[in-house]
């Protein structure tokens, strides 16, 4: 049967390096991996130097600017090889699309040259102990205080969350918005802020290698530069918009 999707030889050629990489780096080791519920750190860096990571951010971003297609070859390679715990598709193409289509200027120019090159691996935590995927029903608050935000709060189930430098946080700026969903907004979180701390590497019945794990925040304080949008309560309609792609 004929594919679809319009590869050309130039992902083709990508895919072939691609490949090669896991047949040579990734697949030798992943039993190892599994068994130690964690992918080292030192992956992501290779990953980036290779240019694996984020490769549809544009240029000026450090980026190569390319079509989704690349993101495909990888996700349909890291499938075929069975490298289940490498998950740079959560970072590419789930987490950073958000930083990039509703960070500011400053952030994105700060932060996002460190994505592709691995310097930075990205996780996003939307699921509560009490509140599932309900994500209006979150708990986890955010409030102002002058030129920063105090989060107090709890995530689960955060994929990548012992790796992660950067984690985009689910928040209730506004508790008593009506609807609900009006007062969450998104707020990206650096890993080593006061106030973060990693909890348990979850055991699951699969995807070992995938560190998955809970999350909390205890007055963490974060600049309110990190708010993503122009203003708060925007992180519903901004999580409608990316988890169209995460779904696909």
């Amino acid at each position: 049967m004929p594919r679809l999707l319009k590869f050309t030889p130039e992902h083709r050629l990508f895919r072939e390096q691609f490949r090669r990489w896991l047949e040579s780096e990734i697949v030798p080791h992943h039993e190892t991996w599994e068994r130690k519920g964690l992918v080292p750190r030192e992956i992501w860096t290779r990953a980036g130097e290779l240019g694996f990571l984020c490769p549809s951010l544009p240029e000026e971003y450090g980026g190569l600017g390319l079509d989704f297609l690349y993101s495909v070859v990888i996700i349909e390679e890291c499938a075929h090889a069975n490298a289940s715990g490498l998950q740079l598709s959560l970072h590419s193409d789930i987490v950073a699309p958000y930083l990039e289509h509703f960070g500011g200027e400053e952030l994105k120019r700060r932060l996002l040259p460190g994505c592709v090159s691995g310097e930075h691996v990205l996780a996003i935590g939307m699921t509560e102990p009490d509140t599932g995927s309900d994500l209006a029903a979150i708990r986890t608050t955010a409030v102002r205080q002058g030129d920063e935000y105090i989060v107090n709060g709890q995530k689960t189930f955060i994929s990548c969350g012992q790796t992660c430098d950067l984690v985009l946080v689910a928040v209730k700026t506004d508790t008593e918005a009506v609807p609900a969903h009006a007062g969450v907004s998104l707020l990206l979180v650096e890993a080593d802020r006061p106030g973060f701390s990693r909890g348990r590497n979850l055991e699951k019945i699969g995807l070992h290698a995938q560190d998955t794990s809970e999350l909390a925040f205890e007055d963490c304080r974060v600049p309110a530069a990190n708010l993503l949008g122009e203003a708060e309560g925007q992180g519903f309609y901004q999580l409608m918009r990316e988890l169209q792609q995460e779904r696909l």
